[in-house]
């Protein structure tokens, strides 16, 4: 259970989109993830430049969202989205679909959290990378579990270059939201396993 697909949309609700851990999607979300992004990508350095395009990008991610997700109507006078109404989104613009066809926001939103995972610049998250992205975003108390979930995910290819490249991680991506089988593609966050069993995606 912990790698179905409705485990999957529950862990990107809430660790990935839902800053505020309210249990909602709302515009502030993603004006947070936008001053994240930047903060992540400059290293502790701030640039309002940096901090306008990753804006643009969050907000219009956030904009796709919401004309794909199905609301409840009194929600939506408070500009709320329910993890419910996001996993309908989700299934709306992902689900059989490769990363080419996803939405153009969503697209960027993935090429920009490769950036942000890839803190050396060099094009590749190797297994540093991937265990310090896992250590900052939920409770881990045994690295083990995560490198495991690191090696699970590669294929040989992955192997031979020591980690994951952007065209992999879009890949990736695009399988962990739209591929309800588990492939390896499910360990692309971490281990969920330790985190997410028997998560609602309904808060």
């Amino acid at each position: 259970m912990a790698y179905c697909w409705d485990n999957r949309v529950a862990f990107v609700v809430r660790y990935l989109y839902d800053i505020d851990n309210d249990g909602y999607l709302d515009h502030r979300d993603f004006a947070c993830l936008a001053l994240r992004a930047t903060i992540i990508e400059g290293k502790g350095e701030f640039s309002i430049s940096k901090l306008q395009e990753h804006q643009h990008l969050m907000l219009s991610l956030w904009e796709e969202i919401t004309e794909l997700a199905e609301f409840d109507k009194e929600l939506l006078e408070y500009g709320k989205i329910t993890a419910d109404e996001f996993k309908q989104a989700v299934q709306n613009c992902c689900i059989g679909k490769h990363y080419e066809d996803l939405p153009q926001a969503m697209k960027l939103f993935i090429d920009s959290n490769f950036k942000m995972v890839d803190t050396n610049d060099d094009g590749v998250i190797d297994a540093n990378e991937y265990r310090f992205n896992c250590i900052t975003k939920f409770a881990i108390d045994d690295v083990e579990i995560v490198d495991e979930a690191f090696k699970s995910m590669l294929n040989d290819d992955d192997r031979r270059r020591g980690g994951i490249t952007l065209s992999r991680y879009q890949e990736l991506y695009a399988e962990f939201l739209g591929n309800p089988q588990e492939t390896p593609a499910v360990y692309l966050f971490g281990p969920l396993a330790e985190f997410f069993n028997e998560y609602e995606v309904v808060q």
